[in-house]
């Protein structure tokens, strides 16, 4: 296909402002392949998420806001003043698919619903319709009186009846909850002395008082000399309306109220000290009754061919599209086709090693990321934007070519792919490239660079220089000073592995996507070893939390503010005294829609800034406390380091933030914004002050420029050099160069996996090539 662009066949943006962007203006050729690349936060994703993608979403949502007669709120526009030509975004980013419980990798595609209907069809014995496979759909019986308006009224008795596949002991979770009574109350105590210790029951409030003043127990009477039904009452009674202070109320046990209040949610998104408490309280076993397949008993007795629809979803994705392969049944051709390219689809985008069962929490985000494009696959949209983050996350050398062949495939589509990416082998295939910089934070947000990707490499940018970089093989590599023992490890796909890995070096675990390094790594180390693991996961605290708070950064600030100004430092918390009233200190106002994704705007009063107006009064080197949290790292360090602002204490934080790159991060930036490279960077920086001997990294260089993994390798020779042992789980071959030993896993992905393919230092890998980390990493150091 052609791809000379002609000028009404363009993106346009003019004057972009959006975070750290400065005035930046720019035309993007509609249906061509563009990667948009820079230094780690130069500007890239303020230009192609914030400011388009965030652009497109907001027409979206003003159209339907407008359908709905003004019922949705309006979304702010982004900072821009011309952004023209586009079209619908579709938006395929890292964040960890939801979090609800009943959320599998089947669910999160169409590939159990078709699973669902084939087996409604072809099952033996035949229990009902699809909903009946289904483990997020309860089974319902009822009968009564119903009114017939039809001519004359009449009252008739009808029964209704509804076959769903839920398990009803465990509600289609595939695992049940016990609760430590002792966790939640102290036995000894009476009500009115605080015999409650769950958290929010405490100190008087409506809660504890909705117990004491019930009426069916003394509050007096410590809870160990209730009877047997004064302690149902206290922890088992339905659900009762009763008057508590003239305020209608619900009374309901305390089993059950703690299950809806808090065993409902996602773990990860509760308060820190509630989440505490539950990881205290609860334990999680396999449902008994359905043996964790979250499905009720007739939908595990109906099977085709001897598989059951719970025996399918176990199935490794490959196996099961071959088994799906298999059958011959002419009444649901067009359902075995469908089903068929779907399961291809897993397999085409490196993610066949999975099972349909998988919780979707558990995936990474990478995997995330590619499970959510296979919904878009088969789409037969065409003049759409795509927008993809890093799509080459946790990907194999072997499988970024894979991944590059279905960004082609969406383009040639008659899409627009907005690709943000700093791989060379992504960043070989565009038809426009864009690079931002010239440096990081407020260094950047400017376009240093728009062409082909030939004017990129003979160009003067940081990305064009350091495109060809190639970490040469150490001559000569570290000695280990011991070994850490792992014997049998069987964990997922792992198939009884024995290995020693060697400590006081820097050692990295390679291997295909789904080979088993995370398995190895971070589910078979023995138990009692000094090891600090440092992975991508989300990092737990609420959507108030940033960088300051997480690492602790902002106690001595808050200190300094306060010894400054002879004032208390709870003042500078936003989640204290200091808050804005309007906006309790989050700087933006939530509304949460029942329909669609939740809307968040500036808070108009504190301005974004979190402070009541008087507390931003009080400075400290000329900089009031929003002024502060403003600052990107490399800032802060100059500003703590000396002078009037001078906290020690605060500056060793902020170097460490510095030593892992992340030096453009303002010290207020909201985690939830973070990527997972980020994320596991930030996680470094803090565990960098502890006193672990071995340290383990799942893929630092995520989200990393070229040329910030240089930084990175000179972070783990240092971490090295100071007595510690380094265990990195990657796949950038520059950092496997660099290695002092490698441990290859392999040959394949799932059970295909599991195997160590090869243990040695990285110049006897490249020599022999024995499998395909060896010839990738041989090509690597060839040039």
């Amino acid at each position: 296909m052609s791809h000379a662009a002609d000028s009404h066949d363009l993106i346009r943006v003019h004057g972009a402002r959006e975070n750290n962007l400065k005035d930046v203006s720019i035309e993007i050729p509609k249906r061509r392949l563009t990667v948009f690349t820079g230094v780690s936060g130069s500007g890239k994703s303020s230009l192609v998420f914030d400011t388009i993608a965030a652009e497109s979403q907001r027409l979206i949502n003003e159209t339907y806001s407008a359908f709905v007669q003004g019922f949705m709120p309006t979304l702010a526009r982004p900072e821009v003043d011309v952004l023209d030509g586009l079209t619908t975004a579709i938006i395929v980013d890292q964040q960890r698919l939801g979090g609800d419980p009943r959320s599998t990798v089947g669910t999160a595609t169409d590939a159990n619903a078709m699973l669902r209907i084939l087996f409604s069809r072809l099952g033996t014995p035949h229990i009902g319709p699809p909903s009946a496979y289904a483990f997020n759909v309860p089974s319902v019986r009822a009968a009564g009186a119903i009114t017939v308006q039809k001519g004359a009224r009449k009252a008739v008795k009808a029964t209704f009846e509804r076959t769903g596949g839920m398990c009803p002991r465990c509600e289609g979770r595939g695992n049940v909850t016990d609760l430590d009574l002792a966790q939640l109350y102290d036995d000894s105590l009476s009500l009115n002395e605080g015999a409650i210790t769950v958290p929010g029951y405490k100190g008087g409030g409506w809660n504890s008082r909705l117990y004491i003043e019930s009426g069916f127990f003394d509050p007096d009477k410590p809870i160990s000399k209730y009877t047997k039904r004064e302690l149902h009452d206290f922890l088992h009674r339905e659900p009762t309306r009763m008057k508590i202070a003239g305020i209608n109320m619900t009374y309901e046990g305390l089993i059950p109220r703690i299950q809806k209040s808090m065993l409902s949610k996602d773990k990860e998104a509760m308060q820190p000290h509630i989440r505490e408490f539950v990881e205290r309280a609860v334990t999680f076993t396999t449902c008994p009754e359905c043996d964790g397949t979250r499905l009720a008993e007739g939908a595990r007795a109906s099977k085709i061919k001897g598989i059951s629809i719970a025996d399918a979803c176990a199935m490794q994705i490959t196996d099961l599209a071959e088994w799906v392969r298999g059958l011959e049944e002419p009444s649901v051709a067009p359902l075995l086709t469908a089903l068929q390219q779907s399961l291809d689809s897993f397999s085409e985008i490196g993610l066949g090693y999975l099972a349909l069962d998988r919780p979707s929490g558990t995936l990474s985000g990478g995997e995330a990321q590619r499970v959510k494009m296979i919904r878009h696959l088969g789409s037969s949209l065409t003049d759409v934007t795509y927008v993809f983050d890093e799509p080459t996350t946790g990907l194999h050398p072997h499988d970024i070519q894979r991944m590059n062949e279905l960004l082609l495939r969406l383009r040639d589509k008659g899409n627009t792919v907005l690709v943000v990416e700093h791989k060379p082998q992504t960043i070989a295939i565009a038809d426009h490239v864009v690079d931002l910089g010239p440096g990081a934070g407020t260094a950047g947000g400017t376009v240093c660079f728009e062409g082909t990707v030939e004017g990129l490499r003979s160009g003067d940018t940081v990305t064009g220089r350091h495109l060809a970089d190639r970490a040469g093989l150490k001559e000569s590599v570290r000695k280990p000073t011991g070994q850490l023992e792992i014997r049998g490890a069987s964990a997922h796909n792992l198939q009884s592995v024995d290995v020693d890995v060697p400590l006081g070096v820097l050692c990295v675990v390679t291997g295909v996507a789904g080979s088993g390094k995370s398995s190895l790594v971070h589910g078979s180390i023995p138990p009692g070893a000094n090891v600090v693991s440092v992975d991508q996961g989300a990092i737990k605290g609420s959507r108030r939390s940033n960088p300051a708070t997480y690492t602790g950064l902002l106690d001595p600030i808050r200190k300094a503010f306060a010894s400054a100004n002879g004032v208390k430092p709870a003042l500078f918390s936003a989640n204290s005294e200091g808050a804005c009233p309007t906006c309790n200190g989050a700087g933006v106002v939530y509304t949460d829609l029942a329909m669609m994704a939740g809307v968040a705007s500036t808070c108009e009063d504190c301005e974004g800034k979190r402070y009541q107006a008087s507390v931003l009064e009080y400075r400290l080197g000329g900089r009031d406390i929003s002024e502060v949290l403003a600052m990107p790292v490399t800032e802060a360090v100059e500003f703590f380091g000396g002078g009037e602002a001078a906290t020690p204490a605060a500056h060793r934080v902020l170097t460490r933030l510095a030593d892992v790159g992340l030096g453009y991060l303002t010290l207020g930036q909201p985690l939830t914004t973070l990527s997972g490279g980020e994320r596991q960077r930030l996680k470094l920086a803090t565990h960098m002050a502890e006193k672990g001997g071995i340290y383990v990294l799942d893929e630092p260089t995520a989200g990393l420029h070229l040329a910030d993994v240089e930084q990175l390798l000179g972070l783990l020779d240092r971490l090295v050099d100071s007595g510690k042992s380094v265990i990195v789980v990657e796949h950038h071959l520059a950092v496997m160069a660099h290695a002092d030993w490698i441990i290859d896993l392999g040959p394949g992905a799932g059970h295909d996996g599991g195997r160590i393919v090869f243990e040695g230092t990285p110049s006897a890998l490249a020599a022999s090539r024995p499998t395909l980390t060896g010839e990738h990493l041989a090509k690597y150091v060839a040039g």
